[in-house]
């Protein structure tokens, strides 16, 4: 049985939901088997003109993606770790990773703030935000604080839709998504949101997991529009579709688009090269308005 059918038969189970919460909350310290398998390797980005970016952004992978606007670096749902999961002791329970981060640790630059849209797994990785520096802000959507503040950070904000927070030069709105935030099917009062960022004369709609829905055109333009494009077979409830993300950035008439929640993990049926190739197929002659296709790749729009 694949760990899609053993997940599904055990959120039927409230005993089950309650262990896994437990087991959700390791920071991966002894995962030595999860490394076993090492992921291929994307191409390596140059950060050598990171800095000087007003809008620039790497897909990093999935939904991790290094954003620089407003003279800030931002990194969005930063999963590293080559599993996702709960914690089995020596190893990880859940997807591996079918191609790895396209920076380590590491290689990051400073980041000055952090931004967690719900606490799914292959969302909110507590072994890789153990690895973080903690000095950097982050914001979530609500009741999500627990699963992070043990980890010794110092600011974290909980942000409601609608609210904003600002963050040095940045503001930050939180934003309705379509989607779910049950880490363990045991936690359902847990919040998710989409994410708008602005500084430097510069909007960024960081969509996070969404199915499709049209609030987003209250938001009004943006410059960038980062949206998943898969995990819709069979999830079409939770997540947007390619030719829906299509429809979703259109709503706010987004100069650039970022395809993102692509190629990293199989989290659903459909084939991992798919939603890239719909989500060309849908730009047709538009498709020079997607500025990464692929994880490793990177955007200096200046």
């Amino acid at each position: 049985m694949s760990w899609r059918g053993i997940t599904d038969h055990l959120k039927h189970s409230p005993a089950a939901m309650r262990l896994a919460d437990f087991l959700g909350r390791g920071r991966g310290r002894l995962r030595w088997f999860d490394s076993l398998h090492a992921p291929a390797k994307p191409p390596l980005p140059d950060l050598s003109g990171w800095r000087r970016g007003n809008l620039a952004t790497i897909l990093i992978g999935h939904s991790t993606v290094l954003l620089r606007i407003g003279g800030m670096t931002i990194l969005t749902d930063p999963v590293f770790s080559n599993r996702i999961g709960v914690g089995m002791g020596l190893f990880t329970g859940g997807p591996r990773r079918m191609i790895a981060p396209a920076l380590s640790l590491r290689q990051l630059p400073p980041i000055d703030l952090i931004i967690v849209s719900h606490a799914h797994f292959d969302h909110l990785d507590r072994p890789t935000l153990a690895r973080l520096p903690h000095s950097a802000p982050v914001i979530t959507a609500p009741h999500n604080r627990d699963l992070i503040a043990d980890l010794g950070f110092r600011q974290i904000v909980e942000l409601p839709w609608g609210h904003s927070v600002r963050i040095g030069d940045l503001n930050v709105t939180a934003q309705e998504a379509k989607h779910w935030g049950a880490r363990t099917f045991f936690d359902h009062h847990r919040g998710f949101a989409a994410f708008l960022l602005e500084g430097g004369q510069r909007r960024v709609l960081y969509g996070g997991d969404t199915a499709y829905h049209e609030s987003f055109k209250a938001i009004g333009k943006v410059d960038m529009a980062i949206l998943g494009i898969s995990a819709y077979d069979p999830y079409i409830q939770a997540h947007a579709t390619p030719e829906q993300a299509w429809a979703m950035a259109n709503h706010v008439k987004a100069d650039h688009i970022l395809p993102m929640h692509h190629s990293t993990f199989r989290l659903s049926h459909e084939p991992m090269r798919q939603p890239m190739e719909r989500m060309l197929k849908v730009a047709g002659r538009a498709a020079d308005r997607i500025v990464i296709c692929e994880v490793g790749a990177q955007w200096n729009g200046n």
